[in-house]
């Protein structure tokens, strides 16, 4: 008969404590004998901050006990829950999935996309022995990598090869971060987290409570994915771009999936490919994708989004606020920097004019990158490595924006891409016209002038900023007037709770448009016959960032894995 584990929660221990003293800890609280636990797991590892002078971690440990020790009222005395289950239990069996692919009628799935969501959306279906064809408009990753920095370095733009477009998606020039606030009843993230320690992310993602890895590992596992999806018999197709979906409609507007039209964009060379269940993958940048989907009659409606700037500090300076001054000296094994990491933050001011500004893609000690997919247009995001040992701290400081606002209606759904595209547009403008960032300093910002000059603040944005006035008091307004508003009431707000968040030298750089998708390709609910399939258009199966049901790499893929699942069950019931 297997132990119970059970779950030991709010642990506290001091950040400077030996391995050895949480198991002392453990026994000293539980008031039992060291033979008595057989095994201690660390769940999760996570730190309190509030208290400058006495910052500590915090564990939740999953505990198995010995024969002789009376579980139930261990439990009971010290509020020991049990254990869940968190073990990834397919949806569809490889006996089932096997007498799918003997008949002579079955049709692979097809994935579009490889970012978070399509990658573990495929490798589902690999693992159940589904087969599925995965098709990339972009490059494989490590190529795609070569396009990006050529973008950086020398401003020369590939359209389908860049930080928006290829494998891994958007996500791979990020922060890396592996943490979700979305509910997962069925533990999913775990399987996520699970997948990547195979695939060489560091172990200690499975337990610390905000875990990170950065994009150049995030690139080796990126490459595991494919490898596994590839030896359980997947096809990945790069460089493939989805021109069309076939489509079947009936005389009430329904629509039935039948195929899809895809274009090699390397060679010119097109091909229509028969199929009957898609999991459409395709991050929130795939603006002529959602034209398309649009024009042939598939669901698609407005969503809200943000809009705003990248805002840079010293990463001492968010370390100090947050740690005190001990930890604000990194690189000294007894500081707490070098215990816990660079410290990150998470605001949010509701402003007088009624708009919601909050920060966002927090990054710790990385810097702001160049991420347009467009020719002539201008797009900010923020990345870190693993170590955050850059030299300052970045995030998106944005102002929340609905459908209203960009005059988007049942009759033209895609209003918010137009309205991103005039922003990014401005702000190429703004930047001088060669890919450079328009850039000002919060104190310039905060009095409506333009910025002349730098302080100690170095940007890190690639391939360079101009400095000039974002606000618009002497030139086109980087963001509409009620956003410049909002951000200008909101610095000095966030300063009260960040001391130097509002410092003068501090820098914003223009524009942050693709926070999320500016669309929503709604699908049916889990428990409909159709889950997850497209509401007026079976066989189509939205997901991920880009159909509107994720924000982040977690999420995505989470999402990926949900509807890998209805896919194949759909297919099992036939």
């Amino acid at each position: 008969m297997t132990t119970p584990i059970h779950r030991l929660t709010d642990l506290k221990l001091p950040l400077d404590h030996a391995p050895e003293d949480l198991r002392t800890e453990v026994l000293s609280y539980l008031r039992l004998r060291d033979e008595q636990i057989t095994r201690i797991h660390v769940h999760r590892r996570g730190y309190d901050a509030r208290s400058k002078s006495n910052i500590h971690f915090i564990y939740t440990l999953d505990l198995t006990f010995s024969a002789d020790v009376d579980i139930a009222l261990v439990a009971s005395l010290n509020g020991l829950q049990a254990t869940p289950d968190m073990a990834y239990k397919r949806a569809v069996s490889i006996e089932t999935a096997q007498a799918l692919t003997a008949r002579a009628s079955f049709e692979r799935p097809v994935v579009i996309g490889t970012g978070p969501c399509g990658l573990f959306a495929a490798l589902t279906l690999a693992q159940m022995g589904l087969r599925p064809l995965v098709l990339e408009r972009g490059k494989a990753v490590r190529e795609r990598t070569k396009d990006t920095w050529e973008f950086w370095r020398k401003q020369v733009l590939t359209e389908e090869s860049n930080v928006q477009f290829g494998e891994g998606g958007a996500g791979t020039f990020s922060d890396g971060k592996l943490w979700s606030q979305v509910k997962d009843p069925h533990h999913l993230g775990r399987k996520v987290l699970e997948e990547m320690v195979k695939g060489g992310a560091p172990d200690e993602i499975l337990y610390v409570s905000k875990p990170h890895i950065g994009t150049f590992r995030l690139v080796k596992v990126v490459e595991y994915l494919r490898g596994e999806i590839e030896r359980l018999g997947g096809e990945i197709r790069f460089s493939t771009r989805v021109e069309d979906v076939v489509l079947d409609t009936d005389s009430a507007g329904s629509h039935m999936l039948r195929g899809l039209r895809t274009i090699d964009v390397l060679t010119g060379e097109r091909q229509e490919i028969s199929t009957s269940h898609v999991v459409l993958a395709i991050g929130h940048s795939a603006r002529d994708t959602f034209e398309m989907l649009h024009t042939k009659g598939v669901f698609v409606e407005a969503k809200p989004f943000s809009i705003g700037f990248r805002i840079e500090h010293p990463q001492g300076v968010i370390d100090r606020a947050r740690f005190g001054e001990a930890g604000y000296y990194a690189g000294h094994p007894d500081k707490i920097v070098e215990k816990v990491g660079a410290a990150d933050y998470k605001l949010v001011h509701h402003a007088k004019n009624g708009r919601s500004v909050y920060s966002f893609c927090m990054c710790p000690g990385g810097t702001v990158v160049a991420a347009t997919s467009e020719v002539g247009r201008v797009v900010t995001n923020g990345m870190s490595q693993y170590s955050r040992n850059e030299r300052n701290a970045n995030a998106g400081i944005v102002v929340e924006i609905k459908p209203a606002d960009f005059g988007a209606d049942a009759v033209n759904p895609l209003a918010g891409i137009s309205f991103q595209r005039e922003l990014e547009s401005g702000a190429y403008r703004l930047g001088g016209e060669n890919y450079f960032a328009p850039a000002q300093l919060v104190g310039d910002f905060l009095k409506g002038r333009a910025s002349t000059k730098l302080g100690d603040v170095e940007p890190s944005y690639k391939p360079g900023v101009l400095l000039t006035d974002l606000t618009g008091s002497h030139a086109s307004p980087a963001l509409p007037a009620y956003a410049i508003a909002a951000i200008q009431e909101a610095l000095p707000a966030f300063g009260k709770q960040i001391k130097g968040f509002d410092r003068f030298d501090a820098v914003l750089t223009g524009v942050e448009t693709r926070t999320s998708s500016p669309i929503r390709i709604r699908r049916h609910v889990d428990k409909h016959p159709l889950a997850c399939q497209s509401i007026n258009t079976a066989g189509l199966y939205p997901a991920g960032e880009g159909a509107g049901y994720a924000g982040g790499i977690m999420s995505a893929a989470m999402d990926g894995i949900k509807v890998a699942e209805a896919l194949a069950i759909a297919l099992a019931k036939g």
